[in-house]
Order: structure tokens, then sequence, then C-alpha cells
């Protein structure tokens, strides 16, 4: 299985080294490798978050998202994207954007390619720190057969029992992150107003798509999906039914990987110009990682790692609002990338040793318990 899944990652890795070493020397197949490392702990998170989304889609769409999906990610999202927001955000020309970045240049150099995608770092930030921020405030506010934090989880879940309340929050934290942090506060709130407009337009096609021609419009998935009965009919249902979701529905939500790929992005582009500033090295590094990222998220839905470590996707999501918050932050506070990727690393592995015990606790006993206290809770 594991050749099968990673087989195109370990190839292309092979190949981008050995095009690195051929090309540049150790010193750009050093580079090459140490990008690769950043990305997968930045976005290991992401390949759990992933996996959720993507086992409610067919094979098909699967498929799709390891061929298409992995172009969109590495030329898309990794090379082409930061050119075009370069462009959009110094009002130079597509042709001298490219000539910058092939030049090279530090980004204390002004003018350079790395310094104006410095700049843009404040509107980049907002728009995929609001995006983020959305997709973890609308899995804390939701009412789960199974928590991890229950203490916190719990009665957050009731406070979301607000209509819309994730968006009011989120709209709260952008106004007070652009009033106190900002230097250029309504270019921080455009940028982040959005990120928060991406993510309700993306999840409402999700729930609109999926609900289309039903009467069961109580219990649509969109991204998350209602937690009492889609996620529970998720577990119970065997391999056939598993990947139920196509069509309109799918394409939604490989909408949405595609943009929560790129929120994720951000922070990756913007860090490797600290390691390098040659923009191919950096869509080298960052585009193998991004293959590794889509193996790991394939690996979780086919071995079902969802199901057997329960707290994963909690973990998952709180990384992703620490994320969230680190982006956010570094509006006016640069943050090494090593604290985000341990960041990440670590909620992931908290909630991986909770799994573990609990299932050592027995899980049928476990997710009785967890239910009971909802319902007493509730």
């Amino acid at each position: 299985m594991l050749i099968r899944v990673f087989g195109w990652s370990f190839a292309v890795t092979a190949a981008a080294l050995i095009g690195a070493l051929a090309l540049g020397g150790t010193g750009a197949l050093a580079l090459v490798a140490i990008l690769c490392v950043l990305e997968i702990s930045l976005s290991f998170d992401n390949a759990v978050v992933n996996a959720t989304v993507l086992k409610r889609m067919n094979a098909y769409w699967q498929r799709l998202f390891l061929t298409v999906g992995i172009i969109i990610a590495v030329f898309g999202m990794r090379l082409v994207f930061p050119l075009l927001l370069v462009a959009v955000t110094a009002q130079i020309g597509p042709v001298e954007v490219v000539r910058l970045a092939l030049a090279g240049g530090t980004v204390d150099e002004p003018g350079t390619y790395a310094a104006h995608l410095h700049e843009a770092h404040p509107s980049i930030a907002a728009f995929g720190g609001m995006f983020l921020l959305m997709l973890f405030l609308n899995f804390v506010f939701e009412d789960r057969a199974v928590t991890w934090l229950g203490w916190l989880e719990r009665p957050l879940a009731r406070i979301g029992r607000l209509d819309q309340v994730s968006v009011v929050t989120a709209l709260i934290i952008l106004v007070v992150t652009a009033e106190t942090l900002a230097d250029e506060p309504a270019t921080v709130l455009l940028a982040g107003v959005l990120g928060v407009t991406t993510y309700v337009l993306v999840n409402g096609l999700g729930e609109m798509f999926e609900t289309d021609g039903s009467d069961d419009g109580d219990h649509a998935a969109g991204i998350h999906g209602d937690a009492l009965a889609v996620e529970q009919s998720l577990k119970t249902a065997g391999p056939a039914q598993a990947g139920t979701v196509a069509g309109k529905a799918a394409f939604s939500l490989f909408l949405y990987l595609e943009v929560l790929d790129a929120s994720f992005s951000f922070d990756g582009v913007i860090g490797a110009f600290a390691i390098t500033q040659d923009i191919f090295i950096i869509a080298t590094g960052l585009g193998v990682g991004a293959m590794y990222i889509r193996s790991i998220t394939i690996y979780l839905v086919r071995k079902g790692s969802l199901d057997e470590y329960a707290y994963l996707e909690h973990g998952a999501h709180w990384a992703i609002g620490a994320l969230a918050a680190i982006l956010l932050i570094s509006i006016r506070h640069e943050v090494p990338e090593i604290v985000t990727g341990l960041v990440g690393v670590t909620f992931i592995a908290a909630a991986m040793v909770s799994s573990i015990v609990r299932n050592r606790r027995g899980g049928l006993a476990a997710s009785a318990e967890d239910r009971r206290n909802n319902l007493i809770d509730a």
C-alpha cells in the first residue's frame, strides 16, 4: 500500500533531487530537501483535514485530486500565484514580475521580487489567516459525538447554536487584528473579509449542491457536515458507501481543498524566501512537499486512520486554529517557521497519543461515554 500511495511522490522526489544536484550542485540539493521538509512540517495538519473531506468523494474525484489537484498545487499555488500577488500588490506588469523573480535578490533589497512579496505579506496573512480561522471556528462551534478537549469543545459547541456565530467571531477578530497589528488597517480588513467570504461561498456551494434535489436539507454536509448525522453515517457505512459524493457536490469540495491548500502554502512560500531567493528551487522544494501532503491524505483515507484515531481530526483543527493565529500575528511580528511547524506537529502528536490511549481503554466504551456526556451537557 505504501508504494502504491507514495510511489509517485518517491519518484518525483528522486527526480527533483537529481535535477537539483545536476543543475545547482550540492547547495541546490540541500535547499530542495530543506524546503520539502518545511512544507511537510507546516502542512501535515492540512493532510488530516483534507482526508476528512476526501473520504466523502468517490474514486474519480480522489484521482482528480491527486492529478489535476497536484498540478494546481505545485505550479499554480507555489509558482504562479505568488507572481500574481506581487503583480497586483506592487502594481507592475507580469513580464516585469517574471524578470524580477528571475533576477533574484534578498528581502532587504528594495525593488526585488522577494521584497515585493514581503510587502504583500499583511494581505496574504489576513486572507489565509481568516480562511483558516473560519475553518477552525466552524469545527469547534459544531456539536460532535466525539470530543477531544471536552472541557473546552462542549461549551464552544453550545455557543455554536447561535446562528452565524463563527462569522461574527471571525469578523470581530479581524477588526481587532487590523486596528492593533496592521500598518494599513484598510488593506488588512479587505483581505480578511475576502478570506471569510471565500470560505462562506465555498462551504455554501457544498451545502447547496449536496441538497440539490433532496428533501433532507437539515443534514447538508457542506465542508464539515452535520456532526451527529453525517459523521456517524460515515463511520458505519461500508467501503462502497463511504465515498458517495460526486458531481457538483464533489466539485465544490475539490475547490475547497484547493483554496485550503493555498491558505497553507502562503506561510511556506513566504518562509521559503528566508532560505533561498531562487523561485525555481522554492517551487521545486515546496512542490515535492505538496505531493507528500497529497499522498499522506490518500493514505489516511484508505487506511481509515481518521476512524482508528478518533482525535486526529480534532488535533488537526486545533493546529489550524493555531496557524490562523500565527498568520494574523505575523502581520506585525515575524514568527519563525520552526515555531509554526512545531505547533502543528505538537497538536497532531498529542491527538494521536490521546487516540491511542482511548483505543486501549476501549473505543466503543469511550464513544458511549462521549455521547453520554454530550447528552448530559446538551
